[in-house]
């Protein structure tokens, strides 16, 4: 097998930077014409185009899961999306795929190594986690198998109570449900509320699709599926998008996929390191529309966004979070979501659902670079639309950033000076 970085001296293609933005952001999903009406057979192709979708907790607009849909899609019934999430035999379930996401329930045993792998760290060793907690893991099971699926507060306190042992608290037991988790003993039934409903793998997951992958064949699955879903990629994003670590395994990968056809080894301007031209590859697939119109703000776990040094690269877009900065110190606010226009990221705007007052918050508007003159209007109208979305009567803009007045003057806002948040 060819070594794909060798043989990026048969380079068959240059791509101009502007060519390698709009053919990653095409290939998420964006520039596509909006369905006049989106039910569930439109969010699943959504998800299937991104491959797996990220989870967090945070909820000052909306949940993370929930805003990816919203900016390639438009308005949607969110209740559409938790069927196909959430319930006893949705076609998805939750796994760590990139972070804590959900994926395909089909796609269960394309994990299998992951979960080998957690095996060996929590439970192979002496002194690991389910050896120190044997006790705790075998009573975990047995209530699982005796009782079907459960929420953590559904355990038996009493019989925690009357086992002896120190590690016998909610903390641990938690825990315990986690790593057999990430083990694959455990799979996740449902939610309730953002709650997490447990059940045995068995209890939920098909047979056929508990069918271990071998891990050579699921790194190639896993790597083709990131090269379809970015269209353009380094090695180093391909490893993000599933936080693959092997990365002799993700070479092979990259390798048997270029001797097949599917990737082909390309340059592109600006991607480089130390000099050099980054090696990086286009999927067969992947195509550069003429133009690209599209209106979005991104959750900060959208996968156009989620790798940073990527969206440095793409967009020069040098992007962090501020949930863990002290409120004094943050540049941009505490959630800043990225705006999208077109092909290009041009700013960002930091939202909050004042759901007592019926409001969505901006908090805080800024530019990033050259935007186009209508960008403002055209932010102001997915504002609206976003506001609607989550039940919210009004747009109000506060004072903070360089593009708080253009956009408040779009909007025909209220003003507000700015609310506490983190």
């Amino acid at each position: 097998m060819t070594d794909p970085v060798a043989r990026l001296t048969a380079v068959t293609a240059s791509l101009r930077a502007a060519d390698a933005r709009r053919i990653s952001v095409a290939a998420q999903g964006f520039g596509r014409a909006v369905p006049a009406a989106v039910g569930t057979r439109q969010l699943g192709a959504a998800l299937g185009r991104m491959a797996t979708l990220q989870i967090d907790s945070v909820n000052v607009f909306a949940r993370s899961h929930y805003l990816p849909l919203f900016s390639r899609l438009g308005p949607y019934d969110p209740a559409d999306l938790d069927r196909l999430l959430f319930t006893r035999r949705a076609p998805f379930t939750e796994f760590w795929a990139h972070m804590a996401s959900f994926i395909p329930r089909e796609d269960w045993g394309l994990f299998a190594f992951r979960m080998a792998d957690a095996r060996e760290r929590y439970g192979a060793a002496e002194d690991s986690f389910l050896q120190r907690h044997r006790d705790i893991a075998l009573w975990v099971r047995a209530e699982l198998a005796d009782r079907g699926p459960l929420r953590p507060a559904e355990f038996d306190h009493d019989l925690r109570r009357v086992t002896r042992g120190p590690w016998w608290d909610w903390d641990v037991v938690k825990e315990t449900l986690e790593i057999l988790w990430l083990c694959g003993e455990v799979a996740i039934a449902g939610r309730r509320g953002f709650e997490r409903t447990y059940a045995l793998a068995e209890q939920v997951i098909p047979e056929t699709a508990r069918t271990p992958v071998p891990r050579a064949d699921a790194m190639r699955e896993l790597t083709r599926r990131a090269a379809r879903a970015y269209g353009v990629a380094t090695a180093a994003d391909l490893a993000d998008y599933w936080r693959i670590r092997d990365r002799p395994a993700l070479t092979a990968a990259i390798g048997d996929l270029v001797d097949g056809g599917e990737l082909e080894p390309v340059t592109v301007e600006g991607w480089t390191s130390a000099g050099r031209p980054l090696p990086a590859w286009r999927h067969r697939d992947a195509v550069r529309p003429r133009r690209i119109d599209a209106t979005a703000v991104l959750t900060p776990f959208d996968p156009l966004v989620w790798f940073r040094d990527r969206a440095s690269r793409l967009f020069g877009f040098d992007y962090r979070i501020e949930i863990y900065t002290p409120a004094a110190k943050r540049r941009y606010g505490y959630y800043s979501l990225p705006v999208l226009i077109d092909d290009d990221v041009v700013g960002r705007v930091d939202l909050k659902a004042d759901r007592a007052a019926s409001r969505l918050l901006v908090q805080s508007a800024w530019w990033e670079h050259s935007h186009p003159p209508e960008t403002a209007e055209r932010l102001a109208a997915h504002l609206r639309s976003a506001a609607a979305w989550q039940g919210l009567e009004t747009v109000s803009v506060g004072r903070w950033g360089d593009a708080a007045d253009e956009l408040a003057g779009a909007l025909g806002a209220d003003r507000h000076e700015r609310v506490a948040t983190g």
